[in-house]
C-alpha cells in the first residue's frame, strides 16, 4: 500500500488500484486518521457511526472519501460488523446499504463479496485486521473484518470457500491483501487466546511469550496462514507493515486509546468508465 499522491489520508492498494475490466476500473485501498472534520478525541477523518461521534462529522467525512475514490455516497456498501464469520454477498439491491445509518448496513455480517459494478465495500477498523479479496477472472472483489474473534472463526477461509463454492472462483487466481491493523508487536492477549490459536495453527508460532500469562498476538500472520490453507497461493497474498498501535500519527488504534477513537475503513469497488 502507498499514499495517494493528492492526500495524504489515503492508502491504496499497489496492484490492484487502476486494474481494468472490459467496463470498469477497480479502486481499493484505506483511509488514515487524518484530512477529515470530526473533533477530537475522533480526530479527524472517522468515517464510522457507532463511535460517538457526530453524525454530520462522519457522512462528511464519507462524502470526501468517495469523492476522493470517484464514488457518490450512495455507492457506499457496508455491514454491521458484529465480531462473526458470517459473509454476505451484496447484489445490486444492497448498494447504498449503511452509507446514512448503521441501522441500515448489511445486518449480522463482517464480510462482503460481490461482482457487481459502481458498488463500493467498506469495513471499519481501529485494530482489527481489514482483509482484501480479488478474483480478476471472474471479477469478484471482497473485504472481511477480522478481529480476534473473527480470525479465530476463520472468517477468511469462509470469504475463500464462499467464492469458491458459490461464485465459481479459481482458487489459483484468487488473490488478497492484508491491511493495516495491531502488531504482534502491539496486541498482548492471555493464555486463553493465545492458546485458542496454537490450536488453530499448531504449526506457526503466531503467540509469542510475553511475560507470566500473557502472549503477544500475530493477527495478520494468523489470517495469511488460514488464507493459505484456504488455498491461497502464499505469493497470492500481500500483507502491510503498517500498525495501527505503533503509529499514532496515522492511525487509530481501539487498545491504545483505551475505547475513545475513531475508525479508519478499508474499500473495494469497480467504477464503471
Amino acid at each position: 500500500m502507498e499514499k495517494c499522491a493528492s492526500d495524504l489520508y489515503l492508502l491504496y492498494l499497489n496492484g490492484w488500484t487502476g486494474m481494468k475490466s472490459d467496463d470498469a476500473v477497480l479502486t481499493a485501498g484505506f483511509t488514515q486518521r487524518t484530512g477529515g472534520v470530526s473533533k477530537p478525541p475522533r480526530h479527524s477523518f472517522n468515517l464510522a457511526l457507532h463511535v460517538g461521534d457526530d453524525e454530520e462529522a462522519v457522512l462528511e467525512n464519507r462524502r470526501r472519501l468517495m469523492t476522493e475514490i470517484g464514488f457518490e455516497l450512495d455507492a457506499w456498501t457496508c455491514a454491521e460488523q458484529v465480531h462473526s464469520n458470517h459473509v454476505v454477498i451484496a447484489g445490486k439491491s444492497d448498494r447504498g446499504k449503511g452509507s446514512l445509518s448503521r441501522e441500515e448496513a448489511i445486518a449480522d455480517a463482517d464480510g462482503l463479496l460481490t461482482q457487481e459494478k459502481n458498488i463500493c465495500l467498506v469495513s471499519f477498523y481501529a485494530d482489527c485486521v481489514p482483509l482484501y479479496f480479488f478474483e480478476p477472472k471472474k471479477q469478484i472483489i471482497g473485504l472481511a473484518h477480522a478481529g480476534w474473534k473473527g480470525t479465530a472463526a476463520r472468517i477468511a477461509e469462509v470469504m475463500v470457500r464462499k467464492m469458491i463454492d458459490e461464485m465459481q472462483a479459481d482458487p489459483s487466481r484468487i488473490q488478497a491483501a492484508i491491511g493495516p491493523s495491531i502488531g504482534a508487536c502491539c496486541y498482548e492477549v492471555d493464555h486463553r487466546i493465545a492458546d485458542l490459536f496454537q490450536r488453530m495453527l499448531p504449526e506457526h508460532a503466531v503467540a509469542r511469550p510475553n511475560g507470566e500469562g500473557k502472549y503477544m498476538l500475530d493477527l495478520k500472520e494468523s489470517n495469511r496462514q488460514i488464507m493459505i490453507k484456504a488455498g491461497i497461493f502464499p505469493e497470492n497474498i500481500m500483507v502491510t507493515k503498517y500498525c495501527t498501535g505503533c503509529d499514532a500519527n496515522r492511525f487509530f488504534s481501539h487498545r491504545r486509546d483505551r475505547g475513545l477513537t475513531g475508525r479508519m475503513a478499508s474499500w473495494i469497488g469497480w467504477q464503471t468508465r
